[in-house]
Formats: structure tokens, sequence, C-alpha cells
């Protein structure tokens, strides 16, 4: 749930921020993950992108972090490069497409250079640069876990870096980081192996991968599942499982549960925990996920966008009594 809210262009938080991830910890929320943040310059979405890059940033993040503390919350930050996708507007601008260095933009890389419908040719990535990015998400899992970060997520999904390397749409090489699937997947579990070597045995670490390009001949759910039981031997603890954003005008089936079903293949067929995203707006629904063994949890984005207090009408919902309903809030509980 990017907020393109950094004004400054220099991937620090700001206010914005802190009542927008806030927000969600005195909700009732049981773990927060931050939006996408990337683990270099190059590597945001757009110019107002969060990034964890330099100590500054991994600073800023703290009284964050403290609140959600304070509100019995977990919070993890979504650690991200964009890849080919890099150096867009924001969702609500009028232009499309890669920004010019006018508009604040940047030269794209990608694994390949095969370019994402409507957006500039990026540069392949030379395998120096590759081991490199390696390190940066490393050195990015650090500054997180220095900043009180409870876990890291890996962004392995929606068309970004990481899944322009795994899907054979947008990785033709022929090196060691392209052809095979194991080959494809040799980035994402160098950076899980290495982050695990960093962080140490107790630290978690998430991957969110996109089951599916929803195109023929693109990546597909039981080659996710394969990379993430290969993800599970590299030290990765849990896999948060939705689709698309590899291929644009793809055709999506788009409707309550509709990436469900993928969390349920991955997670059986890969043996590996999993999370269920993906039109996710009630606590009934929800929790059907959960207890028919469709996932491990649940991971809610847009319903919490609607109302922050989303955990706590869910809790009421469902008569579970949560101890940590804030204070200050208790002239208006939730009731029938």
């Amino acid at each position: 749930m990017c907020q393109y809210s950094v004004e400054k262009r220099d991937g620090v938080v700001t206010p914005w921020h802190l009542v927008h991830l806030g927000g969600f910890a005195k909700g009732g929320a049981g773990a927060i993950v931050t939006e996408a943040t990337a683990v270099v310059a190059e590597g945001r979405i757009s110019p107002q992108d969060l990034g964890i890059w330099t100590d500054e940033q991994r600073d800023a993040f703290v009284p964050i972090v403290d609140f959600a503390h304070t509100q019995g919350a977990k919070i993890g930050v979504q650690l991200a490069h964009a890849g080919r996708k890099a150096s867009t507007p924001r969702t609500w601008d009028p232009q499309n497409g890669t920004l010019s260095p006018d508009d604040h933009g940047w030269p794209i890389v990608g694994p390949s250079a095969i370019a994402f419908e409507g957006y500039d040719v990026p540069r392949e990535l030379t395998e120096g640069e590759i081991d490199g990015l390696v390190q940066a998400f490393v050195d990015a899992a650090v500054r997180s876990q220095q900043a009180g970060f409870d876990f890291v997520e890996l962004h392995a999904a929606h068309g970004y870096l990481i899944h322009q390397f795994l899907s054979p749409l947008s990785n033709t090489r022929t090196d060691r980081f392209g052809g095979s699937l194991e080959n494809r997947a040799a980035f994402l579990l160098a950076i899980v192996r290495s982050i695990r070597a960093a962080v140490g045995e107790s630290f978690p670490v998430l991957v969110r991968f996109s089951a599916t390009d929803w195109t023929e001949g693109g990546w597909n759910e039981h080659d996710t599942a394969t990379v993430a039981a290969w993800a599970q031997d590299a030290g990765a603890d849990l896999f948060d499982v939705s689709t698309g954003g590899l291929v644009a005008g793809a055709k999506i089936p788009v409707g309550l549960n509709y990436q469900v079903p993928f969390s349920e293949t991955v997670r059986s067929e890969g043996h590996v925990e999993t999370g269920a995203v993906g039109l996710i707006v009630g606590a009934r629904q929800a929790d059907d996920i959960v207890t028919s063994g469709q996932a491990d949890v649940v991971f809610v984005g847009r319903e919490f966008l609607r109302d922050p207090q989303f955990a706590l009408r869910a809790a009421f919902e469902l008569g579970v009594d949560l101890p940590y309903f804030p204070q200050q809030y208790h002239r208006a509980p939730f009731h029938a």
C-alpha cells in the first residue's frame, strides 16, 4: 500500500507515515508491514517512495517502530527494488511511464533489456551489479533490525526486480542468473541466505511472491511452491502469496478470495507456511481462510486503509476478547 508521500525525495519517513502506520497499530493489527521500501535509491518505484539505504532513513523509522510496540503490535519492513518498474509517477499523477530526469527520474535496470509495457527499456544488470544488489538487501535488512523492526519481508512480487528475475517472461539471461528455474531463483535465494547469515536465526524473514503472471509461458504457482521450499531451506520463514504485476493487461478474474487458492497450493505443494491476500474484507471471511487451512495468516491491505480499526472490529465480530483495546477509546467499544 505505497503512500508516495516523501515530498523531499530523500526516502525518509514523514509524519504521514507515523500516523498512517501508527493507526494500524492502535487499531489492533497483529503485525504491520510497511510499504515497499527501497534498498537503493534507484530501486524506488517513484521519487516519493521510502528507502532504507542510509542510516538517516533507518533512524527516522525508530519512532514509528517504538509506537507500534507500545500498542502491542509487531512491525516489519518490506524491502524492495522496483527494477524495470522504477522511476515512475505516483499513481494519482497525470503522466504515465518512466519519468525523465527533468521530472526527477533516473535510468532503470532489470535482469534483461525487456521493457514493461509503456515504460523505458531497462539496462541489463551485470553479474557484479547483481551481487552488489544482494549486499544492498542485506545491508537494508541489518538496518531494519537495528531500527527495532521485528521482521523483514522481501518483495518478490508484482513485477518488481526479484519477480523479474523469477519469471521467464522478463528474464532471458544465459548466465548463472537465467535459464533454468534454479538459475532464475538464484538472486532471491542469495538474498535470503545472506540476510539469514547477517541477522541471525531468530529474526523472521518473509517473502512476498506473485504466484502467477496470469500469462501463458510465465511464472506459475507450481514454480512458486518449488522456489518457496528452496527459500525456506535458505532461511525464509513465511510466504505472502499474491499474484500478477509482471505483465500489463493480463486477464485476472478479480473477486473475493481470488488469490487465496494460490496460497493454498504453495502451502501444500511447497510444505511451507503462507499468508493469503486479495479482497479479504470481512472478519469471518478472513477467519475461514485460516481455519480451513488455506493459509496460516491473512494479510489485509485495502480494508485497513478503509478502516484502520479493522482488527478491533473483527475481534468483536468473532467474539474474541482482545486485551490491548486502546484504553483511550474505552467509551467507544464495538457492540451490536
